[in-house]
């Protein structure tokens, strides 16, 4: 790709992007949310038409003027936020668009070995080709849509974010997949924000920043982690995790959590969480992280046990009371549980306020506008236009604007679920740093991320899970990585 140039309405998203990827290689682009990653790689997959700029493919000019034209060329895209039909099976889903039928009928028994034989290459023979996709879990959705790509004749397969709802053992096998496939000559390139993954699996790493290219060709390897930082961001950050304050243990407890149980998800979790503390819940995928959030913010319902706001019991299983009594959630999957796409930023931030802009019957739509207004450019999002749909913006300016929304609704608990997820380094040391300035204006905290290090750098106290029960519980400096590797795998109580 040379010299490519896209633009929208008022953004410029790409200024003359060059990017070359060779055969067998996994080249990793990296870049700030913003940089433009996302743009690129719909032109290379045929959903953006350059405005500007030429692509060639193994040594001739092409136009993709489709996804399909891409495809038919031999490039697969995952993309992160994943395109799968909820109603639809596994295996109807890994070959939507390019079916196995006769005479107008699908040969489903054909399909479904098919698919079988995919999954057992990504790892995961225990996924049912039969099975409707909306009941996965996310990882789950994750690995049917790498299979989905892998069922085409692939040149070329572009990964944006693989890794982000996979955990360790999972992460592995997909490091496993994508060695075999540069093995067999097949191209990767390989979008993450984790640059502990760049050195692992990467062979040469191109950069943007603020639409251009700013390196090209870097070696994944040998290249420091300071430098990488500096080009993505333009400025070195030396400090990831912001200090913790130093506290006596005497705040007054606001979100007491007793006994809770919600089926076979997760049992008997009692933990307490004070004002200014954050507490993380630290495991593996499917160990009940997601489900102790959404119980607490009463969007699941707990078989037994019981949460409580500043004293007051909550009612079970509903929402309005929770967010009545002051509980705010970042949802793990932002676009489809809390964002609407369509709606404009300003209304996104304001739904949980909304009441306090309504005059007779009907809204104030320049109040509502102000207050969001004030809370975005806090959070520094880009662009700062109230008045532009969510859908636009990048997924970390997205995960700002969920942030802002229970800002304005000034939460006496909140809950995060992945907040980093698919936000790049700079803009993690600025959520870090939201998250602790919060906690230090007496917000109780709960924080859930699969990477380990994030929890044990921004929490307070730890409560690591296993298998949807609690195996340990301690001041985050008295256990590292490698311990709770150790517990969420062997499951011992400590």
């Amino acid at each position: 790709m040379h010299g490519i140039v896209k633009v929208f309405p008022g953004v410029r998203a790409l200024d003359g992007v060059d990017l070359d990827v060779r055969a067998g290689e996994v080249h990793c682009l990296l870049g700030q949310n913003g940089a433009g990653k996302s743009t690129l790689i719909k032109v290379l997959a045929g959903a953006h038409q350059p405005d500007e700029g030429e692509i060639r493919w193994q040594g001739e000019q092409i136009r993709l003027t489709t996804p399909m034209a891409a495809m038919k060329n031999g490039i697969a895209t995952i993309y992160q936020e994943l395109d799968l039909v909820d109603g639809l099976t596994v295996a109807e889903n890994i070959y939507l668009g390019h079916e196995m039928a006769s005479a107008g009928f699908a040969r489903r028994g054909e399909t479904q070995k098919a698919a079988a034989a995919l999954l057992s290459r990504l790892g995961h023979p225990e996924i049912s080709p039969r099975r409707e996709v909306g009941a996965l879990s996310a990882a789950g959705k994750q690995i049917v849509s790498m299979a989905r790509a892998l069922s085409h004749d692939v040149k070329l397969i572009i990964m944006d974010e693989p890794s982000a709802v996979l955990d360790q053992e999972e992460v592995a096998r997909l490091f496993k997949v994508i060695r075999d496939l540069t093995a067999e000559g097949v191209a990767v390139v390989y979008i993450s924000h984790r640059l502990e993954e760049i050195r692992q699996i990467g062979d040469r790493v191109t950069v943007l920043k603020d639409g251009r290219t700013v390196a090209t060709g870097l070696a994944a390897r040998d290249t420091p982690t300071r430098e990488l930082t500096r080009r993505m961001t333009g400025r070195d950050i030396e400090y990831v995790f912001p200090p913790r304050q130093s506290r006596d243990g005497d705040g007054s407890v606001v979100l007491a959590v007793r006994d809770l149980s919600a089926g076979k998800e997760f049992s008997g979790v009692d933990f307490e969480v004070r004002a200014g503390e954050i507490v993380g819940l630290a495991g593996l995928v499917g160990s009940g992280r997601s489900e102790i959030l959404e119980t607490i913010y009463g969007a699941r319902k707990a078989s037994s046990g019981s949460v409580s706001v500043d004293g007051r019991t909550l009612r079970n299983g509903s929402v309005r009371a929770a967010v009545g009594a002051g509980v705010g959630l970042c949802p793990e999957e932002r676009k489809s549980q809390g964002l609407l796409l369509d709606e404009a930023i300003y209304r996104n931030v304001s739904l949980a306020t909304i009441g306090r802009f309504a005059r007779g019957g009907f809204l104030n739509r320049g109040d509502e506008k102000r207050a969001a207004t004030e809370h975005i450019k806090s959070l520094d999002v880009r662009p700062a236009d109230v008045e532009r749909a969510v859908r636009t913006l990048s997924g970390g300016n997205q995960q700002k604007v969920v942030l802002a929304r229970w800002l304005l609704r000034e939460c006496r608990v909140l809950l995060l679920d992945e907040p980093t997820r698919g936000v790049d380094v700079g803009a993690r040391s600025e959520i870090y740093a939201l998250v602790r300035r919060l906690a230090d204006e007496g917000v109780a905290v709960v924080l859930v991320s699969s990477e380990v290090p994030e929890v044990l750098g921004l929490a307070d106290r730890v409560l690591v899970l296993r298998d949807g029960v609690v195996v340990h519980t301690g001041p985050a400096d008295d256990i590292d990585e490698h311990r709770v590797l150790d517990l969420v795998m062997e499951g011992s109580a400590a």
